[in-house]
């Protein structure tokens, strides 16, 4: 009975020294270390083409990406990890010749530039340039697809920032 008490005890400590060492992770494969806050600016739109809405939605989408993946606390400024941005492009361009020359499909793309600064670990800091793009038929009409097509670029823009920045795979 006492070897297993000890055994228990012995296995019980192991545990806690691998835990402490291997910093905060998640099942998402977040690690942020000993970061406790985040702050992201409002993503400034300096595109040729001017979405209304895009500065917005990328700014909320980030924020809430943070908040559902992670147990770090939204701050306005200041945050242990920090994310400023500025949308650098918003173009359609024709892709998909076909005969005769024609476009058979456009091309949406969007472009980031994105500054994360992380104050617990700053050899993790990066200034990064995104780009992601998705298509539509050309006989459909750009302000018919437009909203869904921001969703789809923007959800998967999110998605390589949070990697880059907490991911690290």
């Amino acid at each position: 009975m006492k070897k297993l008490k000890l055994y228990t005890l012995l296995l019980l400590m192991t545990f806690m020294t691998l835990a402490q060492s291997c910093g905060i992770y998640s099942f998402t494969g977040a690690s942020y270390g000993t970061a406790k806050t985040v702050s992201i600016d409002y993503f400034q739109n300096r595109s040729t083409y001017v979405n209304a809405s895009l500065s917005n939605t990328i700014t909320e989408n980030l924020k809430d990406k943070f908040m559902s993946q992670t147990p770090l606390t939204l701050i306005k400024s200041g945050g242990d990890l920090h994310f400023e941005g500025t949308i650098t492009g918003y173009t359609i361009t024709a892709v998909g010749i076909k005969s005769g020359e024609t476009a058979s499909y456009n091309r949406l793309t969007i472009k980031l530039k994105v500054i994360f600064t992380n104050e617990t670990a700053p050899e993790n800091d990066f200034s990064k340039e995104y780009s992601r793009y998705a298509d539509y038929d050309v006989s459909q009409s750009f302000a018919t697809v437009e909203s869904s097509l921001v969703e789809e670029i923007v959800e998967q823009l999110i998605d390589d920032i949070f990697n880059d920045s907490v991911v690290n795979w």
